[in-house]
């Protein structure tokens, strides 16, 4: 049985920083296309990070921004670490599993077979 359960989340100033961490288990994590999405209030789901199997990053735009995306095979975990902090990072984080991921359309909700269950990050001014 496939398992994704995000944890990390919580209440932050703004300005500050955040690591967000996926474990995963009942599937071949290290094989496996991993990435973060989020979900603000009102909003679609957004593709923020990918990892693929043999460690290459992918970022909205190819530019890494304030989010970094790693992963921790011997784990089976992933980790999204957020930099600078904002009121508009106010969302749902879910993390993502697929057996591949197809080029650019790694952003695509569709790509993914299996999702975490969330986790809220709450950010105040």
């Amino acid at each position: 049985q496939v398992q994704l359960v995000e944890s990390g989340g919580g209440s932050v100033q703004a300005g500050g920083s955040l690591r967000l961490s996926c474990a995963g288990s009942g599937f071949p994590f290290s094989s496996y296309c991993m990435a973060w999405f989020r979900q603000r209030p009102g909003n679609q789901r957004e593709g923020l990070a990918a990892i693929l199997s043999d460690g290459d990053t992918r970022y909205p735009g190819y530019r890494r921004g304030r989010f970094t995306i790693t992963k921790d095979n011997a784990k089976e975990t992933m980790y999204l670490h957020i930099d600078s902090l904002n009121v508009e990072d106010t969302a749902i984080y879910y993390c993502a599993a697929a057996e591949y991921c197809t080029g650019g359309l790694w952003t695509s909700v569709s790509e993914y077979s299996y999702w975490g269950q969330g986790t809220q990050v709450t950010v105040s001014a």
